[in-house]
C-alpha cells in the first residue's frame, strides 16, 4: 500500500519474460499431448464410405491401429515440426495476450469483457504467421500414415516423405504462398478460439484461490484446462474444415476443396452435420492439457526468476 504522500506504483509489462514463458509452455504442452493430437488429425481426415465403412471405427481403435502399424515414435509423426514452430506460436499467443490485455485495461484496473475478448482475439490473429505453415506441414507427417495404411490395404505404395521434402516441394512450386494454404481457415479456427479461451481463462483463473503472487499454478492448471477444453468444442467444425484443406495427400476417394465453403458445403452434403464434431473429444483431450500445462508453466514464471524480475 502506498503512503498518503507517495505516488501510486505503475504496473510494467516485460515482454521478453512473457516470450520466454510462452516458449517453454509451449515446448512442454506439445510434447505431452502429441499423440493424442496425431488421432485427432487422423480422425478428421477420414471420410465415410458409400456404405458407411470406416478406416478408423472410433479413437481407441486409431490408437491401437497406429501404434500396431508404426510403433511407438509413429505416435509422434510431425512432432518435430510441432515442437520446433510450437515455440514462437505459443510464445506469441500468450505474450501478445498479455500485452493486449495491458494496453486496454483501463486506468480504474478493470478490463470489460468486450476488451477481454478484443485482447484474445487480436492474440489469435497475430499467431496465425506461425501456425498456419506449422499445422500444414505437422498434418501432412500425421496424416501420412492413416493414407500409407488405406494405400497398402488396396495393394498401392505412397511415397513417404518428410517435413522437409514437403517445404522445398511447397516453396518450389508454389512460392511461400504455398505454406500458408488454409490460412483463411485457420485464422478463423484460432481467432474465435482465443475470443472465447483467454477471457474464460482469466475469469476462472481469478475464482480460484490466490496467493501473494496470484492463484497457483495448479489452478491456472485446472483453468487451463476448462477454458481450453470448452473452446475446443466450440470451434471444432472450423478445426475440422481447417484440417481437410489443409491435407494435401488424400486417400482414394477423398477431395480437395477449392474454399471453405466447398468444404463446408461438401462435408455436410456427404457427412452430415455431426462430422463437424468428428475428433472433438479427442481436439478436448489434447486441448485441455496442452493449455492446462501451458499456463501453469507459463504463470509459475521462470523467466522472471531467471532474469531476476520476480518479486
Amino acid at each position: 500500500m502506498s503512503k498518503p504522500n507517495e505516488p501510486p506504483k505503475t504496473q510494467e509489462f516485460h515482454l521478453l519474460p512473457k516470450i520466454i514463458n510462452g516458449s517453454i509452455a509451449g515446448i512442454v504442452g506439445v510434447s505431452v499431448v502429441f499423440p493424442i493430437d496425431l488421432v485427432k488429425t487422423r480422425l478428421q481426415n477420414q471420410t465415410v464410405g458409400p456404405n458407411g465403412e470406416k478406416q478408423y471405427k472410433n479413437m481407441l481403435d486409431c490408437f491401437k491401429k497406429t501404434y500396431r502399424a508404426e510403433g511407438y515414435f509413429g505416435m509422434y509423426r510431425g512432432s518435430a515440426v510441432n515442437i520446433l514452430l510450437i515455440t514462437p506460436e505459443k510464445a506469441i499467443k500468450l505474450a501478445a495476450n498479455d500485452m493486449f490485455r495491458f494496453y486496454l485495461t483501463r486506468k480504474d484496473g478493470s478490463l470489460p469483457i468486450t476488451s477481454q475478448m478484443l485482447a484474445g482475439g487480436s492474440a489469435g490473429a497475430c499467431q496465425i504467421v506461425i501456425t498456419t505453415p506449422m499445422e500444414l506441414l505437422k498434418i501432412q507427417m500425421q496424416d501420412a500414415g492413416r493414407v500409407a495404411a488405406q494405400a497398402k490395404a488396396e495393394g498401392r505404395t505412397v511415397e513417404r516423405i518428410t517435413a522437409t521434402m514437403l517445404t522445398k516441394r511447397l516453396l518450389k512450386e508454389r512460392g511461400i504462398i504455398g505454406l500458408y494454404k488454409g490460412i483463411t481457415a485457420t485464422a478463423a479456427r484460432d481467432i474465435s478460439f482465443s475470443i472465447v479461451y483467454f477471457p474464460l481463462f482469466a475469469t476462472l483463473n481469478n475464482i480460484g484461490p490466490s496467493g501473494p503472487s496470484g492463484p497457483p499454478f495448479w489452478w491456472s492448471f485446472i483453468a487451463g484446462c476448462a477454458a481450453g477444453s470448452t473452446a475446443a468444442l466450440v470451434v471444432n467444425p472450423m478445426d475440422v474444415i481447417k484440417t481437410r484443406m489443409q491435407t494435401l495427400t488424400k486417400g482414394s476417394g477423398e477431395r480437395q476443396y477449392s474454399s471453405i465453403m466447398d468444404c463446408a458445403l461438401t462435408t455436410l452434403k456427404n457427412e452430415g452435420i455431426t462430422a463437424f464434431f468428428k475428433g472433438g473429444a479427442c481436439r478436448m483431450m489434447v486441448i485441455a492439457p496442452l493449455f492446462g500445462i501451458a499456463q501453469a508453466v507459463y504463470y509459475i514464471g521462470i523467466a522472471e526468476a531467471l532474469l531476476g524480475l520476480k518479486k
